[in-house]
């Protein structure tokens, strides 16, 4: 059992490795084209001005799904980058702003937003950290004014132990 287990592990990162170096740049053995490659020449194909100044708008308002405090702008992840790629294409089809983010918030919900409306479905993201608060500030209050309690007083047999205790 542990040998077919070692087995498993070595092929396992065999095909790891083979995979990071395809997606690294070197060739694959059935002639694919690498990741890198690909995905370099569509991100750097140039974009006309206006096209530019609305993708930046745009990607600054949407948040990255695997980072989740980056900007789809800012974000290096993979899934940020075919986000961009989507949002470049919904562009260039020449839908609306508004249209591109009900596009987005319907296929990924409010979370791809990075300032998602205030509506019923949002409240508590939006007020629940302040109602936490709120709420600790009343529990430390009220422990607060809690009238101290007074000392009880040792018994007889108590204090016999005590001295006994400090005096050995």
């Amino acid at each position: 059992m542990r040998t077919a287990l070692k087995i498993g592990l070595m092929l396992l990162c065999f095909a790891a490795q083979g995979l990071n170096a395809w997606a690294q740049g070197a060739p694959s053995p059935a002639g694919l084209p690498p990741v890198q490659t690909v995905i370099t020449a569509q991100a750097e194909s140039p974009m006309s001005p206006a096209v530019k100044a609305r993708w930046d708008h745009i990607a600054a308002e949407l948040r990255c799904l695997v980072c989740q405090n980056e900007t789809l702008a800012s974000s290096h992840a993979e899934l940020a980058l075919d986000l961009r790629r989507e949002l470049r294409s919904l562009i260039e089809q020449g839908q609306s702003d508004a249209d591109i983010r009900s596009f987005m918030v319907s296929r990924y919900g409010d979370f791809v937003l990075y300032k998602p409306e205030v509506k019923p479905v949002t409240w508590l993201l939006w007020f629940g950290p302040f109602v936490l608060l709120l709420l600790a500030l009343a529990v430390a209050l009220r422990l607060m004014r809690r009238a101290p309690q007074a000392p009880v007083p040792l018994t007889d047999s108590e204090r016999t132990r005590v001295r006994q205790l400090l005096e050995s």
